[in-house]
């Protein structure tokens, strides 16, 4: 695998390896990312408590998870960065909610946290690596220089363009 190539992408790297992590603890050790995030471990669990059902599929989707934010880092797909950024709001925004309502407990806030400065992080990032992409591009727009926004010249959508206007896909230069 290799290294991210922007800043953005050490954001996402960065979560796509704990998410793993964190994934594999659930699926290996449960009871110790129960107590982790405050929940109490009972001795024995009561006939139809399906908690270890429900931590095995939620350790198993964090660890997919973990997965395919590193395979978006190794591609630099950026759509898929900037996606993130709004739906991990979201995910900060409803177990804040759960917290605040006392359905998980207060330690619980900082997986909200957690995704919450993750958010926040990727979207400076995003527009860090942007401003740099624009302000070394021959001809690039004074909005772009100026932290802006929209697209800069000498890029297709997502695909950098060469001088010729010719757009090539980010592995067409391995």
């Amino acid at each position: 695998m290799r290294l991210p190539r922007s800043s953005a992408g050490w954001t996402i790297a960065v979560f796509g390896v704990l998410a793993l992590l964190m994934g594999a603890l659930g699926l290996l050790w449960p009871e110790a990312q129960l107590r982790m995030l405050g929940f109490e471990v009972p001795q024995s669990r009561a006939p139809g408590d399906y908690t270890g059902t429900f931590l095995t599929a939620s350790a198993m989707a964090s660890f997919n998870m973990g997965v395919y934010y590193l395979l978006a880092t190794a591609t630099e797909w950026r759509a898929f960065y900037r996606f993130t950024v709004v739906f991990r709001l979201v995910t900060f925004t409803v177990f804040t909610i759960v917290v605040l309502a006392d359905i998980a407990p207060g330690r619980f806030f900082m997986v909200a946290l957690w995704e919450g400065l993750g958010a926040v992080a990727t979207a400076v990032a995003l527009r860090r690596d942007a401003s740099r992409a624009a302000a070394t591009e021959p001809g690039a727009s004074a909005g772009a220089e100026a932290g802006g926004a929209g697209a800069s010249a000498g890029t297709v959508g997502e695909v950098p363009a060469t001088a010729d206007g010719v757009s090539r896909s980010a592995g067409a230069d391995r």
